[in-house]
């Protein structure tokens, strides 16, 4: 029988919970900033490719540990989103944002 490595998973929780907070804040803080230009392009395309490189090599630096912590960091990464999105979300017959 193969043992699961739980140090690792929780290793991967936290990073995977860090990554998905920096990444995140970092789109906020981003979408904020392009809304105030004239050509937000030229912001939501650099910081797109550095957020999602970005969150490739953490993802990929915690891989290489095993895999109990690959898997904890893209379950907190997803759980984070999901979390954040649900949160986020207006409510049914609140105000919309488009």
């Amino acid at each position: 029988m193969m043992n699961f490595d739980w140090n690792l998973l929780a290793i991967g929780l936290g990073a995977g919970a860090v990554a998905a907070a920096l990444f995140f804040a970092c789109l906020g803080w981003g979408m904020r900033l392009s809304l105030r230009t004239a050509r937000p392009v030229a912001v939501l395309l650099p910081s797109s490719v550095l957020r999602i490189a970005l969150l490739l090599i953490a993802g990929w630096w915690v891989a290489t540990l095993g895999a109990a912590a690959a898997i904890g960091f893209a379950l907190a990464f997803f759980t984070f989103r999901l979390v954040l999105v649900a949160v986020l979300r207006p409510a049914k017959g609140g105000a919309s944002w488009n």
